[in-house]
């Protein structure tokens, strides 16, 4: 149960993010982001009320991470640095640098898995580093032009808040996994109306665009929350390397609907998140 959760999590975060990747052509990426995310928060506050999980432990005994709360605000306050290091790498036109590297946030749960005492056969490991390496492929890796320190150094700062974020949520989805998404939409929201405020702006979406950014907001909470369910049902090293497939998703996406041309060495990744997948499966 724990990998089709953590699969179907890639799935529906690489359906978000290629239609977001698509309403950004039209409107500023922030305003997509800001948005979406208040749209993933209603949708939160209503399966709570839809499932009655409002008993959850938010502060427990056991420490400060301990229940829902505050592993929720902060991984909802550091996964937002992430996308803003991500979207500012972004902006320098070095996207074949930025985006396989942020790609690489699911190294940080993983490791913290493992020292916590999680332990792989060598058939997962094997199945992990494959695994890993297709989604670093899959987002189109591009060194010709070398590796210029600010792009490099804003992607590592979107992989780290990224990984960061995935660690307590999972150790907030102890306690409750779809509280802790919710406290993860609800401390991105403080953020989003800040910078409203800050720009007086709120996007200049149409009702048009309803469709497109509700579904953007629905499926990144409900990826969240698959994946903080997995991590209840299985190994977090190995959930968060499944979840962290999404970029194989979003250029299959790209590949079937837009008619994007794949580089070689996306081709690659596909295949390699595909055999990564079926190790891990076997063992």
């Amino acid at each position: 149960m724990a990998f089709l959760l953590a699969l179907l999590s890639s799935a529906l975060w690489g359906s978000a993010d290629f239609q977001a990747g698509r309403m950004s052509k039209k409107y500023q990426a922030f305003a997509v982001l800001g948005i979406t995310q208040l749209i993933g928060l209603a949708f939160g506050i209503f399966l709570i009320f839809a499932t009655g999980e409002r008993g959850a432990v938010a502060f427990g005994n056991d420490g400060f991470f301990s229940g829902y709360f505050w592993p929720g605000v902060f991984a909802g306050a550091l996964g937002y640095i992430g996308l803003i290091c991500l979207y500012v790498g972004l902006s320098t036109g070095r996207m074949g640098v930025v985006s396989p590297i942020s790609s690489l946030g699911a190294v940080v749960p993983v490791m913290f898995a493992l020292i916590g005492g999680e332990q792989l056969s060598r058939g997962r490991w094997v199945g992990v580093v494959i695994a890993l390496a297709g989604a670093f492929c899959a987002s189109g890796p591009e060194i010709s032009q070398g590796f210029p320190l600010k792009p490099v150094a804003l992607a590592f700062g979107a992989a780290f808040g990224f990984g960061t974020a995935l660690t307590l949520m999972g150790i907030g989805s102890d306690s409750s996994a779809l509280m802790t998404m919710v406290m993860m939409r609800a401390t991105t929201a403080l953020f989003t109306i800040a910078i409203a405020i800050r720009f007086r702006s709120t996007g200049g979406f149409s009702i048009s665009d309803a469709p497109s950014l509700i579904f953007i907001g629905v499926a990144d909470f409900l990826a969240n929350f698959t994946l903080g369910l997995a991590t209840q049902e299985g190994l977090v090293s190995l959930v968060m390397v499944l979840g962290s497939l999404y970029p194989v998703v979003t250029v299959l996406l790209a590949f079937k609907l837009l008619h994007e041309r794949l580089h070689k060495v996306q081709y690659v990744g596909v295949f390699l998140a595909v055999a990564g997948v079926a190790i891990l499966s076997a063992f």
